[in-house]
């Protein structure tokens, strides 16, 4: 269903679009002599629960209520978004460690190399491509906390299962289940960031995301590989069950973010101190059952992906940014094994690319300064005007490649740390565009940002999986050079992407129905809006 149909809709029935879509304007008008009556005791309460009453009688935040999420202390956002985003490091750490861990346990298993990277790699990427369209909706519709909660736990036991199972089903079933789960962490964060942090301070919360992300992508090699050649393979789990045992721990002390299903158990309070049951709130994330959240919600990540070109584009170009890294978790080895390295020593190179993460730094600063400006001028800020970072992200992306193409064996007889000047740019350039690329859908789709976010990893995750397969073959049977080349080639036809969305990247938002509908709806249930235009 167009959501802006259903907006025209609950408004065709003179109510919003929210929980007591069913009330009838009899009722209303029964009730408003119980209001009136009840007037001192409806503003004292609405004063105690930071909530405002608007003359339709719809409930709505004050602006300067401290239960809202972007009005908690510095204190508490940091806890708990510091929190998330550890979880969020760590399981992608542990997504990538899996080749390093397929290497060693193909032995014990007698498996061939593709089914052990298909069990411990393939499968984990899979699973969250699946658990990317369920997870983001459910936690938009239901809240935030519970679900990262039974997310980590989960994590945690099918790290057991993987690491105590003796046989190869039980890596094939808990690395699914893990990677389904891991979902949790690596989208929903997107959300939570949106629903404690404005524009402004979002240009600095989605690059701390885009490091953890990026950053977990590039330690997992290298966990994986020293602790499976000097603990056993089984370690990598062990250690893994018990650190998001202890994250399941340390989510209980955060708080829900979800405004919107804050002011509903608020509204609830509100009625029932009152007695007035007309009161009511717009609530686009209620769902009365199941069916309902199946019909809507789930299908809101595929509809997204198939009917905005915004998110269309931007999930194929962070999709392959994204499985570069697990593609380069093969690669490496390869290259780097006609230089005499081990795959440990191998593993090594992905700290170069980890250099260039910090790089980001700088259009951050940009970022700040144009935010800066145009508050100074009382103008809103364009999504695009923040995609800066991008601009050069795609080139420096073509970049790295080509200068590793011309670096390595067996076209160049330059030393090894001749080629690790490539690599640091295309570190720059995998995490610039996910901080750039998620911060503008979370800008562009804003209270709705997780579901866009999840139809760009459901593509990011499934050629995650695939490119993990293709590495080695890809670069054994062409050759480093030339396989680097096609990587390359690839890269340069990104470069007219980030022109083309500071150009027209405001028309089409301004043509999206689902984006107009988005910072509607975000407008309604924040208490302060991103002055977008």
């Amino acid at each position: 269903m167009d959501p802006t149909s259903e907006l025209d809709g609950a408004r065709a029935r003179n109510f919003p679009l929210g929980e007591e879509s069913n009330t009838t304007n009899s009722t209303l008008l029964c009730d408003e002599p119980k209001r009136t009556a009840q007037g001192p005791i409806l503003l004292n309460n609405l004063e105690e629960l930071g909530l405002k009453l608007e003359d339709d009688g719809v409930v709505q935040w004050k602006s300067d209520s401290p239960a809202h999420p972007r009005n908690w202390p510095l204190w508490r956002k940091s806890f708990d978004s510091g929190v998330i985003l550890m979880l969020d490091l760590f399981t992608t750490a542990i997504s990538t460690a899996g080749p390093s861990v397929a290497e060693v346990a193909k032995e014990e298993y007698g498996l061939t190399r593709v089914t052990a990277l298909v069990a411990f790699g393939s499968m984990y990427q899979f699973g969250q491509a699946f658990g990317g369209i369920i997870f983001p909706p459910y936690s938009e519709a239901f809240g935030r906390k519970a679900v990262y909660i039974a997310a980590a736990f989960t994590y945690s036991l099918c790290c057991l299962i993987v690491g105590l199972v003796p046989g190869v089903y039980g890596a094939v079933i808990g690395r699914f289940i893990a990677g389904f789960v891991s979902a949790v962490p690596s989208i929903i964060v997107s959300g939570s960031l949106e629903d404690m942090f404005n524009m402004k301070h979002r240009v600095w919360t989605m690059y701390a995301w885009a490091c953890a992300t990026t950053g977990g992508l590039l330690v997992g090699p290298i966990y994986g590989s020293y602790i499976a050649t000097t603990l056993g393979w089984r370690w990598v789990f062990h250690v893994a069950a018990i650190t998001t045992g202890l994250f399941t721990f340390l989510l209980f002390f955060i708080k829900e973010s979800r405004p919107s299903r804050l002011l509903s158990r608020r509204l609830a309070i509100l009625r029932e101190r009152t007695g007035i049951s007309d009161l009511r709130i717009n609530n686009p994330d209620h769902t009365p059952d199941l069916r309902a959240f199946m019909k809507v919600a789930v299908r809101r990540p595929i509809r997204l992906f198939f009917t905005e070109p915004i998110v269309f584009v931007l999930s194929i170009m962070s999709g392959v940014g994204w499985a570069l890294i697990y593609l380069f978790t093969e690669a490496l080895p390869v290259i780097y094994g006609s230089f005499g390295f081990s795959r440990q020593q191998s593993s090594l190179m992905f700290l170069a690319i980890g250099v260039g993460i910090f790089l980001g730094v700088f259009p951050r600063l940009h970022d700040r300064k144009m935010l800066k400006r145009r508050k100074m001028k009382g103008e809103g800020l364009r999504p695009e005007e923040k995609l800066v970072g991008f601009s050069y992200a795609a080139p420096s992306l073509a970049f790295g490649l080509w200068w590793l193409t011309l670096t390595i064996p067996p076209a160049s007889n330059l030393p090894w740390y001749a080629s690790i000047i490539g690599l640091i740019p295309i570190g720059f350039a995998t995490n610039e565009f996910a901080c750039t690329l998620s911060g503008y859908l979370a800008d562009t789709y804003t209270i709705y940002a997780s579901s866009a976010f999840a139809a760009m990893s459901f593509l990011r995750a499934i050629l995650g999986g695939i490119f993990l397969l293709i590495g080695e073959p890809m670069y054994v049977n062409l050759g480093s050079n030339w396989a680097t080349i096609v990587l390359a080639c690839i890269a340069t036809m990104f470069c007219a992407t980030p022109i083309l969305f500071l150009k027209y990247g405001r028309s089409i938002r301004q043509r999206s129905k689902f984006a107009k509908y988005s910072l509607q709806i975000s407008n309604d249930t924040q208490v302060e809006n991103d002055n977008m235009d």
